[in-house]
């Protein structure tokens, strides 16, 4: 239920931001809550998952694409998760994350997110996502063409998502 609480904050939060680009960074301010913890009293692994899904949406929000995606039915899905984790997030501990929109794919938009504490970096993590409205899958075409951007060509793949993309696909 927290998460939920979380993706309204920053729903609510991006109206008040300046609107960015959809190549842009979204930056998502956080700290760790109590039920966020695991037996070791530190941030649960899965928690670091939520977070990122709150980024995701943060994107969506801050874009202004939020609503336009949501009244075409379109629904963000994830595929797969690629992550890395560094550091512990402890009780209280004040986080951002960072995510932005790393590159796409005919299928796919594959999403870069870090969880910050005082600039060091403690989680890193590639996602592939996309959009699935009423009809089937979204391309992201169709997104960027609702964003004002057709026809823009997605920045070259980063080497660590097409080596995670090749082993997906094999």
């Amino acid at each position: 239920m927290i998460v939920f609480i979380r993706l309204f904050l920053a729903i609510l939060k991006s109206r008040f931001r300046p609107r960015i680009g959809i190549l842009d960074d979204c930056v998502t301010a956080m700290r760790v809550w109590p039920n966020d913890l695991d037996l070791n009293f530190h941030m649960n692994s899965g928690r670091y998952v939520s977070m990122m899904d709150v980024g995701r949406m943060a994107i969506l929000a801050q874009t202004r694409m939020l609503r336009p995606v949501l009244k075409r039915g379109w629904r963000p899905l994830v595929g797969a998760t690629f992550i890395r984790y560094r550091r512990s997030l402890l009780p209280f501990e004040r986080f951002t994350v960072r995510s932005r929109i790393a590159c796409w794919d005919e299928k796919w938009l594959y999403f870069e997110h870090s969880l910050e504490r005082r600039g060091e970096i403690v989680t890193h993590a590639y996602v592939r996502g996309l959009l699935r409205g009423p009809s089937g899958n979204v391309a992201p075409s169709d997104l960027l063409a609702l964003a004002g951007m057709a026809g823009t060509p997605s920045p070259e793949m980063p080497e660590a998502i097409a080596r995670w993309k090749s082993l997906l696909e094999s």
